[in-house]
């Protein structure tokens, strides 16, 4: 399989989630913000045990691959990630990101996910300390912060867990991404960028919006300013 790769670590990327989106017009939606210049889109999948919603599964990414070029950044919220994880690979998810607490050896994980050819991240929910990642996330492509509890979308920014990114750009330097996910708009993107975030999720800030276009303009907006 041709395997998208994430943009190089440090460059700004917004990363719309389609868990916002109109799934009746999906792959419409995808391509009106694609157009845009995202390189970039989120997949939130939840398993209904690890968090407290369910949303899509593999045939849903199989779907959505054959709709667009983007980079899937498939975001696993489920319990035994290890079960599924290839069958996400084969689906089409380009990056992979699965939460630490989901796993007993997380760098054995992350070799396993590079064995099917995608690339790697582990995520902190808001509750979860910046320890519990300090060991392998300088193994990953990417660390995904939560700065709302996962599960749904149009929750309130939590600054608190957003200001763990200060700590992990510490911890891993440069080339590794470090992603937001949770609240993230026009009034938080500088905010978090300036805690060391390059990797933005907005969901509702961009789908719930009738201006696609306009609304992801404002957030680089912000971004840049940041």
């Amino acid at each position: 399989m041709n395997r998208r790769r994430l943009p190089k670590a440090g460059t700004y990327q917004i990363v719309p989630s389609v868990l916002s989106a109109d799934f009746a017009n999906l792959a419409q939606e995808i391509a009106e913000v694609t157009a845009t210049g995202i390189e970039v889109v989120h997949l939130d999948v939840m398993d209904g045990h690890f968090v407290p919603n369910i949303t899509v599964g593999p045939p849903v990414v199989a779907w959505i691959r054959k709709c667009t070029n983007a980079v899937l950044d498939t975001h696993l919220m489920i319990t035994n990630p290890e079960k599924y994880a290839e069958r996400f690979a084969e689906a089409g998810s380009d990056h992979i990101t699965f939460h630490v607490e989901t796993v007993d050896d997380p760098a054995a994980f992350v070799r396993y996910l590079r064995g099917l050819g995608v690339t790697v991240g582990v995520t902190l929910n808001p509750d979860t300390p910046v320890e519990a990642v300090e060991a392998v996330a300088p193994l990953c492509d990417m660390v995904l912060v939560m700065t709302v509890n996962p599960g749904f979308g149009g929750q309130s920014f939590m600054d608190d867990a957003a200001r763990k990114c200060i700590r992990l750009r510490q911890i891993v330097g440069p080339d590794v991404r470090i992603e937001v996910d949770g609240g993230i708009d026009p009034t938080t993107a500088g905010i978090v960028k300036g805690y060391g975030a390059d990797t933005f999720v907005a969901g509702n800030a961009i789908f719930g919006q009738s201006d696609r276009p306009a609304a992801i303009a404002a957030i680089r907006t912000a971004i840049e300013k940041g």
